[in-house]
């Protein structure tokens, strides 16, 4: 769907007396209370769910159905999960419900254009961020990997473009200083929900045109990946820092060096503190209090909640007592020993 189409979808009130026949697709967490507010709003139909397929997880591989999944389920809604939903199979099957409009949020696959193309009243998609900012994969990380203050969940129309579609409605959202990934989705996901009842009815009565988004300020997100929790010694603390809060609950950040063993030490909780004389990067040094910070470019990362691969975590001085070995005595070159 174009931009220009999705616009003129806003046309056409509908009758106070119809009621509109809406598919939802989501999968995670943030998607969970957006589909709860979606049952709330007068005037509207749930004809289905979609989430991704359920899929093994944990050691026993335990088939696990996605949150929304399983939401959908207690609410006795009809749920499909296409492996593919670009599928001619699946394309077939939403194409028979024939709907009027489409919400999506957290669904974790692109939507062809024969799909944007179906419900006349086009795709919604709520979106963890001050759009153009943060398009893509990753927002709710890279809103805190990047310091911002202030972000926003915005009401927009999906387009073949990835979260380029032209915006219908915005909340604002403060970003705490202490926010972590998980805090963040879970207030975001309310203020989505929020926006979700005070803008769907207007939209379908065809009281909001959506506007185009800025060209200026546009960033891009990828997907996560495991390595992108390495917590580089070489970088400033600040930033470190703010990787421990940004990849919660995945890929997680971790330190690995010669003093873990080679293992990964997972940080799960960190502040920032200032450097002290001959302090060198990579070094694990002790603190006044008995715990223990890794040293950086600039300042230390104080390590508060620590995590061996496959034990528990612990606070550092729990930590450091079962591994006294990991603050050296010794100065090491800048960096040694990090991977």
């Amino acid at each position: 769907m174009s931009d220009a189409a999705a616009e003129g979808s806003s046309s056409g009130p509908t009758s106070p007396e119809s009621v509109a026949r809406v598919i939802f697709f989501g999968s995670g967490r943030f998607a969970v209370p957006i589909l709860d507010a979606l049952t709330t709003i007068p005037g509207v139909r749930i004809d289905a769910v979609v989430s991704a397929p359920d899929r093994p997880v944990g050691r026993k591989a335990l088939l696990t159905a996605t949150p929304v999944t399983a939401r959908a389920r207690e609410l006795d809604l009809p749920v499909l999960q296409p492996v593919r939903v670009r599928s001619q199979e699946a394309i077939d099957e939403l194409r028979t419900l024939a709907p009027d409009l489409v919400v999506l949020a957290d669904y974790g696959q692109l939507i062809p254009r024969v799909l944007l193309d179906l419900p006349p009243r086009g795709f919604l998609n709520l979106h963890p961020s001050a759009l153009p900012r943060h398009r893509g994969a990753a927002p709710i990380a890279a809103t805190i990997l990047a310091g911002d203050t202030e972000s926003a969940v915005t009401l927009m129309v999906l387009t073949e473009e990835m979260d380029a579609g032209p915006i219908v409605a915005s909340e604002p959202l403060a970003v705490l200083p202490d926010d972590t990934a998980v805090t963040l989705e879970e207030r975001a996901a309310q203020v989505a929900a929020h926006l979700l009842r005070r803008a769907l009815p207007a939209w379908l009565a065809g009281c909001l045109a959506a506007q185009p988004q800025a060209h200026t300020g546009v960033t891009v997100t990828r997907p996560l990946r495991r390595e992108d929790g390495r917590l580089d010694p070489g970088r400033f603390a600040i930033e470190l820092e703010r990787q421990v809060r940004a990849y919660q609950p995945w890929p997680g950040a971790y330190v690995q060096s010669d003093a873990t063993g080679g293992e990964r030490l997972i940080v799960w909780k960190a502040r920032v503190a200032g450097s002290a004389p001959l302090d060198e990067a990579g070094r694990f040094v002790s603190t006044a209090d008995g715990g223990v910070a890794l040293a950086t470019r600039e300042g230390r990362l104080v390590l508060e909640l620590m995590q061996r691969a496959g034990g528990r975590p612990m606070e550092a001085r729990e930590y450091l007592r079962g591994h006294p070995d990991l603050v050296r005595s010794h100065p090491a070159p800048p960096g040694a020993g990090m991977r």
